[in-house]
């Protein structure tokens, strides 16, 4: 299609990165710069998130690394890139307990948190919603589409607000919800007001889901979650809309 076609470039720093899969079915690309105090910090961009051992399900290194890891959520607190070889011992109220050791011998094995640590730290709360906080672009860098950073699965509650104006041209302002009374006939939603926040799952899809100041879905599919703004013509837009997402469990 040629949605495809124009977000193949953006897609390409995504796809050589590190990735966290949650335990609520979320994947996280970027790249994992620390370990410490029982939690992860990846960076996605100018973005970083940090996320506990308890959280996550298994982590994809593709980025090189020099030497073999170690990844033991419960009982780290170095860097990643500072983790020797060997086993570790937790001690607590019960008996000690040996926590076997997850070699990652390159850089594409998969890394799995150890069961006996996730179930005994595990709340008995629901998991809350990850969050993010995204900068979408008005013009047409990245052909006009700003990468949220991350992937989706179908069944996900996804949660979007947007805030702030863009200029669209023509000294016309808009905020996420859009203006109405501007015509353009070559807007992705027609019948959405021009300059409206809207996004899509998937650089394959052209199901465009109008969004603008808030709104609240289900994913239809799974997919990299892009954001933009209903306008034919972005060359002559600038500014960013301020958008907060939250993706719940599948």
């Amino acid at each position: 299609m040629a949605f495809a076609a124009v977000l193949v470039f953006s897609l390409s720093a995504v796809v050589l990165a590190d990735t966290i899969r949650l335990k609520d079915g979320s994947i996280i690309k970027g790249k994992i710069t620390a370990f410490g105090d029982g939690k992860f910090t990846i960076e996605m961009g100018k973005r970083q998130m940090s996320f506990t051992a308890v959280e996550i399900d298994s982590i994809q290194f593709d980025s090189p690394r020099s030497s073999p890891q170690i990844v033991n959520a419960a009982v780290r607190t170095t860097p990643v890139n500072d983790i020797e070889d060997e086993s570790e011992v937790i001690e607590d109220s019960e008996p000690p307990k040996i926590v076997p050791r997850v070699i990652t011998p390159d850089a594409t094995a998969k890394v799995n948190i150890p069961a006996a640590v996730a179930k005994a730290k595990t709340p008995s709360t629901t998991i809350k919603p990850i969050e993010i906080a995204v900068k979408v672009l008005a013009n047409n860098s990245s052909n006009g589409w700003t990468n949220s950073g991350f992937v989706v699965k179908k069944g996900q509650k996804i949660r979007i607000n947007g805030s702030g104006q863009i200029s669209i041209g023509g000294g016309k302002t808009v905020t996420p919800s859009g203006l109405y009374d501007v015509e353009d006939t070559g807007k992705l939603l027609s019948s959405v007001p021009t300059g409206a926040l809207i996004a899509v799952i998937g650089d394959d899809n052209n199901e465009f889901i109008y969004v603008g100041s808030s709104r609240e879905f289900t994913a239809a599919r799974d997919g990299a979650l892009f954001l933009g703004v209903n306008e034919g013509n972005l060359n002559d837009n600038s500014g960013t809309f301020d958008v907060k997402i939250e993706i719940g469990p599948a």
